[in-house]
């Protein structure tokens, strides 16, 4: 009897570590971040430092506001598996499940996420919303791994600029309401979201600086403190499902990076970052290029941009077309889904399109 026991904890124990291996995640990447190998602390200067550095604030010469800006991230088979058998929705488990059944053991991975806001320089608020779901069913198709992440935030961000703007010290409150499924379902039981996700809410913060030297290329060196002091989901229960259950803590971490900007000419000007995130989770993982990222951006007058860089190991590449009022954007990006011994590259391609004023 005890033998079963301590079994069954260890087999659930390796699920759990299997879970936790596959991906490294954040609460927030854009394309513009994805296309430039996944970094962006040291060079964002959009409205998405709110959720990428607080600090980048600093950096907006005017204000704007975004309206409308739906932004989609998957994999790069998902429109093959979903010719196989189409699925009413990519967020719903049981729906994944059919489609993923007839390509057991291939990784399934659907992102949208919207951030209506308003930014002007040194201060932001905006309201950030999005559906994740990753999903890979077993060779025997007993199971299904799934992680399932839905997030409404609302997000409010000031940065304090000193010696003229060579400083910019930043910080972000995020009030999250989250709603989470990270477990390896049987697929002949209940594959209902409701069934199966933990739910509620946290209060948490992120403490961003920039510092940057007066000299050619503007050599700058940047850090985010993410989730100062670490954010639970322990309040707000009952507040979109109801649930016992709390999605799971998010431990403090930091992510660092140097930039450079050299100027070309008039109308065009480069940027390079290389950027390593989550330095705690690092340190434990055995494979540290999991959390490495180097980006390169090419600038043509505000107008054209081409990027590209490394994510982790795998290669990443992306376009924008941008006017004063839209920006469209494209991305592929590698994404290292194995584990710290055996790694994978997950491709995937991402398209956002913009309206601002």
């Amino acid at each position: 009897m005890k033998q079963g026991r301590l079994l069954t904890i260890l087999a659930t124990l390796a699920v759990a570590y299997s879970a936790q291996g596959r991906e490294v995640r954040e609460f927030y990447n854009g394309v513009r971040s994805l296309g430039m190998g996944g970094a962006s602390i040291a060079v964002v200067n959009d409205e998405t430092a709110l959720l990428s550095n607080p600090a980048g604030l600093g950096k907006l010469r005017d204000f704007y506001g975004t309206i409308l800006d739906p932004e989609l991230d998957g994999s790069s088979n998902i429109t093959n598996a979903y010719y196989s058998k189409p699925f009413g929705s990519p967020f719903e488990p049981s729906e994944v499940q059919k489609t993923m059944d007839l390509q057991r053991e291939s990784y399934y991975h659907a992102n949208a996420q919207l951030f209506p806001s308003f930014v002007v320089r040194n201060f932001g608020i905006g309201i950030f919303g999005r559906n994740l779901m990753d999903a890979t069913v077993d060779a025997s198709g007993a199971n299904m791994q799934t992680y399932y992440l839905s997030d409404l935030a609302l997000v409010l961000g000031y940065n304090l600029r000193l010696w003229d703007g060579r400083i910019k010290i930043g910080v972000t409150g995020k009030a999250i309401s989250r709603i989470e499924i990270d477990k390896n379902l049987p697929t002949t039981g209940d594959l209902s979201i409701s069934g199966n996700a933990s739910e509620g809410a946290g209060l948490g913060a992120d403490v961003g600086v920039i510092l940057t030297a007066p000299w050619a290329w503007l050599p700058t060196v940047s850090a985010v403190v993410r989730d100062v002091g670490g954010t639970g989901f322990n309040a707000g229960a009952g507040l979109r499902m109801s649930t016992t259950e709390r999605p799971q803590h998010i431990d403090q971490d930091i992510d660092v990076a140097v930039a450079l900007f050299p100027i070309h000419g008039n109308d065009l000007r480069s940027t390079f970052t290389i950027e390593y995130q989550k330095m705690k989770e690092a340190g434990e993982a055995t494979d540290k290029l999991r959390y490495a990222h180097l980006g390169y951006e090419l600038n043509f007058s505000d107008i054209f941009f081409v990027r590209a860089g490394a994510n982790q190991r795998f290669w990443t590449a992306g376009l924008e077309l941008s006017s004063e009022h839209t920006q469209i954007q494209i991305a592929s990006y590698g994404e290292d889904i194995g584990t710290d011994n055996a790694p994978k590259e997950d491709r995937r391609y991402v398209l956002k399109f913009s309206i601002r004023f």
